[in-house]
């Protein structure tokens, strides 16, 4: 009886600790294009659209406040996270504030989505920032 209860114990602990959350060691990706409005200086006059190479793209694993991974985006503007768990993410890239009320004169443009089953290939609509 004794031995019994030691193995389920050491089992539980085992199945407890190899739990895994949002990150890294998946098969999951998420993949999505970071689409550039382009303006002039003084932010008055656009100048074109497209999409934009060589953004950096950030992602959140699950509530986190600080970025895990970055990416620069491709010639094409796409970026791709992959090797994720399932759970809750985030991904963004930073855009020029046109109404000045943000600090620094840039905020971030969020994509939040959840993986919810090994394997999955999420594609995301185009974050859009300002440039």
């Amino acid at each position: 009886m004794k031995h019994s209860l030691i193995l389920l114990i050491v089992f539980l602990l085992f199945s407890v600790s190899c739990s895994k959350t949002e990150g890294l060691g998946g098969t999951s990706s998420v993949e999505g294009k970071v689409y550039v409005l382009d303006y002039n200086q003084e932010l008055t006059t656009k100048l074109g659209e497209y999409y934009g190479a060589d953004i950096d793209v950030f992602i959140i694993y699950g509530d986190d406040n600080i970025y895990s991974d970055d990416f620069a985006t491709s010639y094409d503007g796409s970026y791709r996270f992959e090797n994720l768990q399932p759970g809750n993410y985030k991904v963004f890239a930073y855009s020029e504030d046109t109404t000045g009320i943000s600090e620094g004169n840039i905020f971030p443009v969020f994509k939040d989505f959840t993986i919810n089953e090994k394997g999955e290939n999420i594609v995301l609509d185009d974050i859009v920032i300002v440039k």
